[in-house]
């Protein structure tokens, strides 16, 4: 069994082809996902598509780069963490990749999720881009420990990664893992603590090799954990055991 922890499946590239997204993941042993928010106006579809499948749980949040338009107050991130099979909340955190200048607003943001993640008790699903110290410190200053977490689509160097460990976060490789050139990831990933690594798509962006280039799904979880087994010295079932273990460690409401 594979979960693949972070997947957009509202995308209109996945929206509507659900059932055929669930099949392939059945064809690859990928078993569960969890869905992510990341705006207020597709939030709603994030949740139904919950509600509506027993494969997907999903995540409440505003992403980092989103400047424009609506956002989720503190008490509407806890309201929505109380039901069960939002299991989650975020993707939150920061990125200046894209936004520029005084970017406090995000950094704001990112503390009222954090806020929100400990009241509600339940994880945080960071994105962080450009920017892992900003990140860290707004981790430290909010007591993002308290409420635990996973760095997604983790793509930084060890001692970011280090840092995010000893708060107690995971850290969840995508198919970036399986790309030839990326060598940091891939020596975070050959020794990163086994307890504390999980695996996802970020569907549909970042398919992993043999698929690079073209649509991700969740299905192609199965790739992430298969070059898992290569760089750990580990077995195909020893990875899905243990990166399923771990997610059910984390997102406590999403156990059986």
């Amino acid at each position: 069994m594979l979960i693949d922890s972070h997947c957009h499946l509202n995308f209109p590239d996945l929206a509507g082809r659900i059932d055929e997204v669930k099949a392939s993941m059945r064809e690859k042993g990928v078993e569960r996902a969890v869905v992510i928010s990341v705006n207020v106006p597709d939030y709603p579809a994030v949740k139904a598509l919950a509600l509506a499948h027993e494969e997907f749980w999903a995540t409440v949040g505003v992403h980092p780069d989103v400047e424009d338009g609506p956002d989720m107050d503190e008490d509407f991130l806890v309201a929505e963490a109380a039901h069960p099979k939002i299991i989650g909340i975020g993707e939150t955190g920061l990125d200046y990749h894209w936004c520029k200048g005084d970017l406090e607003w995000q950094r704001e943001r990112f503390r009222r999720h954090v806020r929100a993640a400990r009241r509600a008790g339940v994880p945080l699903v960071i994105h962080t881009r450009e920017a892992a110290d900003d990140t860290l410190a707004v981790m430290r200053e909010a007591g993002a420990d308290a409420a635990g977490g996973v760095m997604h689509c983790f793509t930084e160097n060890w001692d970011v990664a280090r840092a995010a460990l000893d708060l107690g976060f995971y850290l969840s490789f995508s198919g970036i893992l399986t790309f030839k050139n990326a060598r940091q990831v891939q020596e975070v990933a050959a020794k990163a603590p086994l307890d504390r690594i999980l695996v996802e798509t970020d569907s549909p962006y970042l398919a992993p090799v043999p698929y690079r280039g073209k649509q991700n799904e969740p299905a192609y979880t199965r790739f992430v954990a298969e070059y898992l087994t290569t760089l750990r010295g580990l077995s195909y079932d020893e990875v899905a055991a243990m990166t399923t273990a771990n997610f059910f460690r984390l997102f406590r409401k999403a156990r059986p």
